[in-house]
């Protein structure tokens, strides 16, 4: 169960920090909290692909980050070209 909660926990702080990173790009700070957590399966995924692995709180909310970034990046982008 806190499995879980850390994991929100991480999501959402990664996307308040993504929504930083990204200014003008996001989704106001509960939509940022919510990409953050969506994020957070992406950063595991592109980590994953490039033979990373994050550890601890540290590792997994930068993973959580450039997941966060990623996927802003790509909905902004796909929102623009539609």
């Amino acid at each position: 169960m806190f499995g879980w909660l850390w994991f929100l926990l991480i999501g959402v702080v990664a996307g308040w920090l993504a929504g930083h990173i990204t200014k003008g790009k996001g989704f106001g700070l509960i939509g940022n909290m919510v990409v953050g957590v969506i994020g957070a399966f992406v950063g595991g995924f592109l980590f994953g692909l490039v033979g990373l692995s994050a550890h601890g709180f540290i590792g997994s909310l930068i993973a959580a980050t450039v997941g966060a970034v990623a996927f802003i990046s790509a909905v902004s982008y796909i929102k623009k070209i539609s």
